[in-house]
């Protein structure tokens, strides 16, 4: 099964094609260019390196979320605009789980947080290996209280990984809380592989849908809709 995946539910924009489990091109931006601007060159770039065409992909696989609102539909849109030329079917692609595929193997439980601002993180817990086995669903929460889920799931003294550009933000936080259990995976392996990516969803290829029923996930509503309830009374600020 050849796969093509896109990422730009963060600050890496990321594209890669993978081959029945081998990958053939992955490549990510960081740089001052919007995602807009590099997303559709880069698969271009993906598809001429790796050679082969869009119409020989059996798979599009992209992230949908959680992650930047602007971001991820950015990617959602372009995949849909792909699959719907071509007739190729799609796969969504959680991005903490995304996080954890690539972060690695080890005792450690996995715990990606992206930084959600307004003082909380998206973050879920894995155990690792692929797909890696998810103990808690994905949650948008403050940093105290998703530390507090994923204590409750790790093993006495078992330390937690986090990986995600939440890590950063709340890393000494994160070490004041937990000391020498808490773990920050190498740059390497600290932002979300597009590899990783592509591989889930060809292990999720049972999952595949039509590219109109492919939709981003959000687990709050954007900022102008949180501004526009609290105006409006209807939450607190």
């Amino acid at each position: 099964m050849i796969v093509l995946a896109v990422d730009t539910s963060g600050p890496v924009c990321g594209v890669a094609v993978t081959q029945d489990g081998r990958v053939r091109y992955e490549g990510a931006a960081v740089n001052r260019l919007t995602h807009s601007a590099n997303l559709m060159p880069m698969v271009d770039e993906a598809l001429f390196r790796a050679g082969l065409t869009l119409r020989e992909m059996d798979l599009l696989g992209c992230v949908v979320g959680p992650g930047s609102f602007t971001g991820v539909r950015i990617g959602v849109s372009t995949v849909k605009g792909l699959a719907h030329g071509t007739g190729k079917p799609c796969v969504a692609v959680d991005a903490l789980e995304a996080l954890a595929a690539g972060a690695g193997h080890g005792p450690a439980l996995l715990c990606p947080i992206q930084d959600a601002r307004a003082g909380q993180v998206y973050g879920a817990v894995f155990r690792a290996g692929f797909p890696p086995k998810r103990l808690l669903a994905n949650e948008a929460e403050t940093l105290d209280a998703f530390v507090d889920h994923a204590l409750a799931l790790a093993e006495p003294g078992q330390p937690l990984c986090f990986p995600g550009d939440g890590a950063p933000v709340h890393r000494a936080a994160l070490l004041a809380r937990l000391g020498s259990r808490a773990l920050f995976p190498p740059g390497l392996f600290a932002y979300l592989r597009p590899a990783a990516v592509a591989l889930l969803a060809e292990a999720h290829a049972a999952d595949s849908v039509d590219y109109l029923a492919l939709t981003p996930t959000y687990l709050r509503a954007p900022q102008a809709e949180r501004a526009r309830a609290v105006k409006l009374g209807a939450v607190k600020p």
